[in-house]
């Protein structure tokens, strides 16, 4: 039996799945990840800044339009589309399999893409809000600002994204660690899980299936029922 007939196995004998995703679940549609070699942090940029300070509360607060400047130039994700991997944990949710997605990505294509359990534990690009107000903005209104956008009570408005320099939601996080409790299989798609702390999450998982799919080796290789070093593409277009 090979890796793919072991994969569809596990899925069909599982009736609480979560999968935990990381940034190799969108580059597939076409987004940068973060650590790659061909990764945002490996890019020159044009700021005498490193991308950890460019995307840091720090950052936004005491260089504002830096911030902006280098936020709608990389993280703008309103023209990409989900994948074949995320239209299929859509389908294992259709069919009841799923019970959550918790996700370090900040694109939004699970949403998109229909799934309804989505814990976004880094935040989201699609909400803003205004830091005096509380007043929120779509993602449309902040890249289509000019400069630094506003509210129209002329406070500052903020991406609801965790930066460097902030903690996680609390809410995501804790919903997270539920789902994962009662989870009897999670996968863990297109994540280093070197970023804490919601890598630290797997922890809580004590289910019968743990399958980390990833190009690369993770810290937890050594944990998990299934490890599949390939894109995701190469795997979910081969399952029913």
């Amino acid at each position: 039996m090979n890796k793919i007939e072991i994969l569809q196995k596990m899925i069909d004998e599982s009736n609480n799945i979560v999968a935990f995703t990381g940034a190799g679940i969108s580059t597939e549609s076409g987004l940068k990840d973060f650590r790659s070699k061909d990764g945002l942090y490996s890019q020159n940029n044009k700021y005498n800044f490193p991308p950890e300070y460019l995307l840091s509360h720090d950052c936004f607060i005491n260089n504002t339009e830096i911030f902006y400047e280098y936020y709608k130039d990389n993280l703008n994700c309103k023209n990409i589309e989900p994948n074949i991997t995320h239209k299929y944990l859509k389908y294992l949710e259709d069919e009841n399999k799923l019970i959550g997605i918790i996700t370090q990505n900040i694109d939004g294509l699970h949403v998109l893409a229909g799934n309804t359990n989505v814990f976004e534990v880094h935040g989201t690009i699609n909400t803003n809000t205004c830091i005096s107000c509380n007043k929120t903005y779509d993602a449309d209104y902040v890249f289509n600002s000019t400069k630094i956008p506003k509210c129209d009570c002329g406070g500052l408005i903020k991406p609801n994204v965790v930066l460097y320099g902030e903690g996680l939601p609390e809410e995501e996080f804790t919903k997270s660690i539920n789902a994962i409790e009662k989870a009897d299989m999670l996968m863990v798609l297109g994540s280093s899980l070197t970023v804490y702390p919601a890598a630290g999450l797997i922890n809580y998982f004590h289910g019968k299936y743990l399958v980390i799919i990833n190009l690369d080796e993770t810290p937890y290789d050594n944990k998990a029922n299934l490890v599949i070093h390939d894109k995701l593409g190469n795997i979910f277009s081969k399952l029913k």
